[in-house]
This record gives structure tokens, C-alpha cells and sequence, in this order.
């Protein structure tokens, strides 16, 4: 009878040590998005619950104004996973120093030349006199996409750098609106909104740089190193996303406009609020947006990557570097 009871309770000591070693230790991860439609993978992984599904304990859900914010915060906040703008990530890993790699991509292209059509027909008013220009600050995604513009069309960098005024692109929006700027190099959503409030748009990311990779998930190193299986899992959540914007964009987008505008509630302040209901984020504004203007997909192209640090680095804004040293694409071979 002792033996029988010995005897079962190894086999229970046994059970439970296979269990324990099959489950996930599960560390909380701290996540952080921009605030546009880039990150529509993961609002509706979030929405949908994938994330849980998967294991993943989210412990928070960020959204930073602008790529260059949450790039800024990645160095002091202890963010875990990014969807992030390619270049703020870039910025963050040559000259912040912080240890990330990117691991997925989220979409292609995604950024636009917005004008005002009565005072701006063609690139080249750009330079005339009085034409005031909103861009986000230097190194981000939108002022790369305002630096090739300069290149495409033959322009002055100089005469057209004069024209810029640096701020966050909802202020940009809320600038044009009030006839401070006549034009905006901005980040998907915001020239489809624009469009349809009647603005132009002069130039698009696919016609200046063919094949640019536009966002990108970045995850710090040691959630690497300590965890591999839970970045597999980060991936293949972004995976089911995408699929899921190009199976059901329809929902997709119903989803990610929900998202975003809770969060521009959250997130500008009170006295602002009554002038961004102008610019609602609403469900037909994120399908042009993600549908015509963006090429969602999770792949990679090194040479795509590279490409973008060496005109960063032309532009003075980093050090050269080679894109090996940021990525970590493992995951989407698997």
C-alpha cells in the first residue's frame, strides 16, 4: 500500500513538472504604437484578444504622438515591443543606443505630400514666397519621405527647408485647417483625411520611393535573449493581423478607427478635443488609407533597409551602419 502511494505521488511530481516545463513563464510586456493606422495589426490583435490567446501578457498599451516620441521614450521607459515608423526606429537603435532589433515589418509606403489645391498646383510652389510647409521633426518618417520629394522633384533643399515649420501631425492638420500652413508632409491617416476635407494630395511615398519599407515591430533585446518563443508569438499575431486587414478590411478598419479615436481623446488635451472632432478618424477613412495608400505586409527587405540608413546617413541624421545589426528576421521563416 506504501509503495502504491509512493508510487503515485512521484507520477503526480512528475506530471506536474512536465506541465510546468511546457508552460509559458510569461514576463509582462510593455507595448507602445503610434498614433496613426501603422500599428492597425496590433489594435486588432489587441481587440481580438490574440495577444492572450497566445500567452502574451500585455501589461500596457501605449500610443505616442509622433515615431520621434516613441522613439525618445524606447531610451528611459523600458518599452518591450514597438510598432514603430522604420526610421525613428533606426534613430533609436544609431543614436539612442538602444538594443532592439526589428523582427517584422507591418506595411510598405504609408506617407504623403498634403496641399492646399488653390495655393499649391505643383511641387515647384512649393519655393514660392510665403508658403509655409508642416513637417514632424528631423529624422522621422514623413521629413525622409518631405527629403526625397526634395530629390524626385529637383528642388533646393535649403529653399525648401526655409519654407518648414517642425510639429507633431495632428497640429499640421489643425494648422492647414486654420490657413497657417498650405502644406504637410504627413504619416497615413492623415492625407487620406485630408482628402477628404478637400486638401490635394501632391505626392505619394510609392511614387518617391518605390519598394520603401514603411513601419516595422521592433522588440528589445532581452525579451530576445530571455524569451525567444515569446517574439515567435509577437510575430505571428502581426502575421494574423495583416491577414486579417486583407481578408476583412472592412472590419479591420472599423476596429482600428474605434481605437483611435478613443485614444485622440485620451491623449490631446480637453480644449483641443472640440477641434479634432473636424478631423474624425472614422471606418472609410482607415480603408482608403490602409487599402490604397499602404501596402500592408509583414516582410522585409534588408537592401530595403539598408537603403534607408544610408540616406539617413547622407542626410546627417545617423552613422552609417549595416542593417544586419538591427535585424532579426528569423521568425518570419519559420
Amino acid at each position: 500500500m506504501r509503495k502504491r502511494t509512493m508510487a503515485g505521488l512521484l507520477m503526480t511530481v512528475f506530471l506536474f513538472v512536465g506541465l510546468a516545463g511546457t508552460a509559458r513563464a510569461g514576463r509582462k510586456i510593455s507595448m507602445a504604437v503610434e498614433f496613426v493606422d501603422h500599428a492597425a495589426a496590433a489594435h486588432i490583435a489587441l481587440k481580438k484578444g490574440w495577444f492572450a490567446k497566445k500567452g502574451l501578457q500585455i501589461s500596457s498599451f501605449d500610443n505616442y504622438i509622433t515615431g520621434i516620441a516613441l522613439a525618445a521614450a524606447m531610451s528611459h521607459k523600458g518599452i518591450d515591443v514597438a510598432y514603430m515608423c522604420l526610421c525613428p526606429a533606426i534613430l533609436a537603435y544609431a543614436n539612442g543606443h538602444v538594443p532592439i532589433k526589428i523582427v517584422c515589418g507591418t506595411h510598405k509606403y504609408g506617407y504623403g505630400c498634403l496641399v492646399n489645391p488653390k495655393k499649391i498646383k505643383v511641387p515647384r510652389d512649393l519655393l514660392e514666397p510665403g508658403i509655409r510647409i508642416g513637417c514632424p521633426r528631423e529624422g522621422s518618417a514623413s521629413d525622409v519621405v518631405m527629403n526625397r520629394f526634395i530629390d524626385h522633384f529637383h528642388l533646393n533643399r535649403g529653399d525648401v527647408l526655409r519654407q518648414v515649420r517642425r510639429m507633431p501631425p495632428p497640429n499640421i492638420m489643425m494648422a492647414m485647417k486654420l490657413g497657417q500652413l498650405d502644406a504637410g508632409f504627413l504619416p497615413e491617416q492623415f492625407p487620406t483625411l485630408g482628402e477628404k476635407l478637400g486638401y490635394r494630395r501632391l505626392a505619394d511615398a510609392s511614387e518617391l520611393w518605390p519598394g520603401m519599407q514603411g513601419s516595422v515591430v521592433v522588440v528589445r533585446r532581452d525579451l530576445i535573449d530571455e524569451d525567444p518563443e515569446e517574439v515567435k508569438a509577437i510575430v505571428e499575431v502581426t502575421k494574423k493581423g495583416i491577414g486579417f486587414i486583407k481578408a476583412h478590411p472592412k472590419e479591420a478598419s472599423e476596429i482600428v478607427s474605434a481605437a483611435l479615436q478613443a485614444e485622440g481623446s485620451r491623449i490631446f488635451p480637453v480644449k483641443m478635443t472640440s477641434v479634432l472632432k473636424i478631423f474624425q478618424v472614422t471606418p472609410a477613412v482607415i480603408f482608403d488609407s490602409l487599402t490604397r495608400h499602404m501596402s500592408c505586409d509583414v516582410g522585409i527587405d534588408p537592401a530595403g533597409v539598408q537603403a534607408v540608413i544610408d540616406y539617413m546617413a547622407k542626410l546627417g541624421y545617423i552613422r552609417r551602419f549595416k542593417a544586419e545589426k538591427i535585424l532579426d528576421l528569423r521568425w518570419l521563416h519559420e
